[in-house]
């Protein structure tokens, strides 16, 4: 299942991953849809094999990819969502999913989003500001309708990962501080048009220790303590997403384990369903990114390859200084060098990797690993470059889930008629 090596080949469940980067061409996103199933129950089944299994529902945070079969195949295991966006929020719905398994979180929400939302009768907003609060209340008596909403909280907690993921902390734009959200739950209490149903946290992403979560967890669940005692009572309690892969090959904290402590938190509170939002640990691992060596370059006694894709189709290593594994498609004994693999983007930060070892020569394809979140759906046509296609392999067939746009797709909704 997923991605492996056979006979000296990368295939994804038992087809040829060259194969099919000769019939749908590079640079190629390829997703294995076996082992996107198998990922999303993995977090819904930790949850069976406790002793008593508390109401949950596992969440898709969408932006990590927002592919409608990505979601689609997601809605048929009867996944929730977790959107940041009005058109996130249209995907889903595309896409089939039940609008009461939808929260909506995000600190900027527009006032056509939130319209939308109400009338698509999502399960909840995660309310980030007291703006925020009373704009919902004002569109939702405009309409006549009630507004479900949770309060993010900010527990203030470092998860120790990459800043720009980090989103626990005061200095994160995320989320409301403990006593503020308390005032806010207080005002939310008396407005005519919201109904308070939960509460929800977030505190970062690709986070590979359970001691942040933990942390968090028991705030929450200690905030939870105190708004019972003001008469506010929740339905559900949101602890977001963040669970981390491990992009270098190594292990990383076990999903039952993950599960496991927030059940034990909550324990005594039987009636509270359990939210969780993972994105990158459901999708990450069941994508890679197919490219095609265009050339080597060596400066000195340094290698260069020059591969199709670049920063425009996979940012992370530039924006986060992600390391993701690279390795040959084919594997075939030559002599290996260490290569900076680097796109065609005329940016110094276009890399895909340093320092790898290689044993490749001009027209050899390259697959970087673990690409199925935050790849496609960070991507750009910077230097005006078309999107990647996208493909994934249902079972024993290889479907094409995104077609390569034209280079008229480019310029399309431009005006050169401007005068």
């Amino acid at each position: 299942m997923g991605f492996y090596f056979r006979d000296h080949q990368l295939v994804v469940d038992g087809i040829s991953v060259s194969e099919i980067a000769d019939e749908y061409g590079t640079p190629l996103y390829l997703y294995s849809q076996k082992q996107l199933i198998h990922n999303w129950h993995a977090f819904d089944e930790a949850f069976d094999v406790l002793n008593t299994a508390p109401a949950h529902l596992v969440c898709f945070a969408v932006k990590a990819n927002s592919n409608l079969a990505i979601l689609k195949t997601l809605v048929r295991l009867g996944s929730g969502f977790d959107i940041v966006s009005g058109g996130e929020l249209a995907r889903v719905l595309k896409a089939g999913g039940d609008a009461n398994k939808i929260v909506f979180s995000g600190v900027g929400k527009r006032r056509d989003e939130i319209l939308m939302a109400l009338k698509a009768g999502i399960k909840c907003f995660n309310v980030e500001s007291e703006q925020e609060l009373y704009r919902i209340q004002s569109i939702a008596q405009q309409e006549n309708l009630v507004a479900r909403i949770s309060f993010r909280i900010n527990p203030n907690i470092d998860a120790h990962t990459h800043p720009y993921i980090s989103t626990g902390l005061t200095e994160n734009k995320f989320g409301i501080e403990t006593d503020e959200a308390l005032r806010l739950y207080d005002i939310a209490h008396t407005l005519s048009h919201i109904e308070i149903v939960g509460i929800d946290c977030h505190i970062g992403s690709q986070l590979t220790d359970l001691t942040p979560f933990k942390e968090a967890a028991l705030k929450i669940r200690h905030m939870i303590d105190t708004l019972v005692a003001r008469g506010i009572i929740l339905k559900h309690v949101d602890f977001g997403g963040g669970l981390g892969i491990s992009y270098e090959g190594k292990g990383v904290a076990p999903i039952q384990d993950y599960v496991k402590i927030l059940v034990e938190i909550m324990q005594d509170c039987p009636d509270l369903e359990i939210l969780i939002e993972p994105g990158r640990a459901i999708c990450a691992d069941a994508g890679i990114l197919v490219t095609k060596v265009e050339y080597i370059k060596k400066h000195g006694d340094k290698y260069f390859a020059i591969v199709d894709t670049g920063m425009h189709q996979m940012i992370r290593p530039a924006l986060y200084h992600a390391e993701m594994r690279i390795v040959e498609v084919e594997q075939v004994a030559r002599t290996s060098h260490r290569y900076d693999v680097v796109g065609p983007i005329c940016e110094s930060s276009d890399f895909l990797g340093k320092n790898r070892e290689l044993r490749i020569q001009q027209g050899d394809l390259l697959a970087i690993l673990d690409a199925g979140a935050y790849g496609a759906a960070m991507s750009s046509s910077y230097n005006s470059h078309v999107a990647a296609s996208e493909v994934m392999v249902c079972g024993n067939t290889v479907k094409i889930i995104k077609t390569r746009p034209s280079q008229e797709s480019l310029w399309q909704g431009e005006n050169m008629d401007f005068c």
